[in-house]
């Protein structure tokens, strides 16, 4: 009887130290939330239009689910928040508030093929910029744009929780009809921003939580 008893411990230490192994080692589980509560969002000027640079205070979350340690696909909305600033509209120098934007993607996430609390990443995607009627800026009503982005950052994990920071380059398209008369029903976009294809910036330090492992 002691006999079969040493055999079954041997065996159940056996089936559970690989389980144990893998929950110990530091890292992203299968789904990750991001909480993202400071961050910013620079769009540089326009090269033909001269639409004006500026930048916005960005915040969100984002969800990840990974396929394995590393790789994994991500959905993040983020709204950058407008803020008072100099900004050169029709050739002068203005104290005005920049419009509001919804910020939404969709992105494949590559991660660091090691095994550490600290996981660098490399991220791409496409998605839509949503930015909000400002009547001073000569923005009539919300209008909506294609983007693409691609960047990388880093993840530190402690457990359940971690810290990550997150930079992204964002190509956000023109709209075409920018003449006189555009197709009918579409909107002609404002000269503040997406007569032209722009280029911003996108840094943030977010919170991480791994909902499950």
């Amino acid at each position: 009887m002691t006999r079969w008893i040493a055999v079954l411990a041997a065996v159940g230490l056996i089936g559970t130290s690989p389980a144990y192994a893998q929950d110990s080692v530091p890292g992203p589980g299968a789904v990750v939330v991001t909480i993202i509560p400071a961050g910013a969002t620079f769009f540089t000027e326009a090269k033909d239009t001269h639409g004006p640079s500026f930048s916005n205070y960005d915040l969100g979350a984002g969800v990840e689910v990974h396929f394995n340690r590393y790789a994994g696909v991500e959905g993040e909305v983020t709204g950058a928040l407008g803020v008072a600033q100099d900004l050169r509209v029709s050739g002068e120098t203005l104290r005005l508030k920049t419009p509001n934007l919804l910020n939404y993607s969709g992105n494949l996430v590559l991660s660091a093929a090691n095994r550490s609390s600290v996981v660098p990443y490399v991220t791409g995607g496409i998605g839509g910029l949503s930015v909000f009627d400002k009547a001073s800026l000569g923005i009539n009503e919300t209008q909506t744009f294609l983007t693409g982005n691609v960047g990388g950052g880093v993840k530190w994990f402690n457990g359940r929780w971690g810290l990550r920071g997150d930079y992204r380059f964002i190509a956000v398209r023109s709209k075409d009809d920018t003449g006189a008369a555009g197709p009918p029903g579409r909107v002609r976009a404002p000269s503040f921003f997406g007569q032209e294809t722009r280029y911003g910036h996108r840094v943030y330090g977010g919170v991480l939580i791994n909902v499950w492992r």
